[in-house]
């Protein structure tokens, strides 16, 4: 784990995360977030991470700040599935909170995620709000959550 890196997305990484995306359609992603996620990099993106071990990309995260609700919004978690279990997604949510703290953004965060995810940020201390069925597409549900370091 001490040859990979964390660093702030590069227009060259959009094919590789791309690629690893697909390959998490449909277990973790409805078909049609693939366009949203190439949205996502090309309008949306403030500040997005990727890890990367020596020779790609492995894992990707973005982060956006909401100043109107005074929140940093966590996006586009997802680990190539080759990695996945090995504590990359930890370290990629943890990155993104020191991030936060360090660039003194609003330090309440919030994700919003799907049933397939959410048990993964409970673990790291976000707490569910609420919940909307078939949100993302049908069967996959948007799952709200906020973490509050200050509690």
């Amino acid at each position: 784990m001490n040859h990979l890196k964390i660093r702030l997305y590069r227009e060259e990484d959009k094919i590789s995360l791309l690629a690893i995306l697909q390959q998490l359609v449909p277990t973790y992603f409805a078909s049609n977030e693939v366009d949203d996620f190439k949205t996502y990099l090309d309008i949306h993106r403030e500040y997005y991470f990727v890890v990367e071990d020596i020779r790609n990309v492995i894992a990707g995260g973005g982060l956006n700040i909401l100043p109107e609700q005074q929140i940093c919004r966590l996006s586009w978690d997802f680990v190539h599935p080759d990695h996945s279990g090995k504590g990359l997604g930890r370290r990629l949510v943890e990155h993104r909170l020191k991030y936060i703290i360090d660039n003194k953004f609003f330090q309440k965060v919030e994700v919003r995620t799907s049933q397939m995810a959410y048990k993964f940020y409970e673990k790291m201390g976000f707490e569910r709000i609420s919940e909307k069925k078939d949100y993302w597409a049908l069967g996959y549900d948007l799952i709200h959550m906020i973490y509050n370091p200050n509690k």
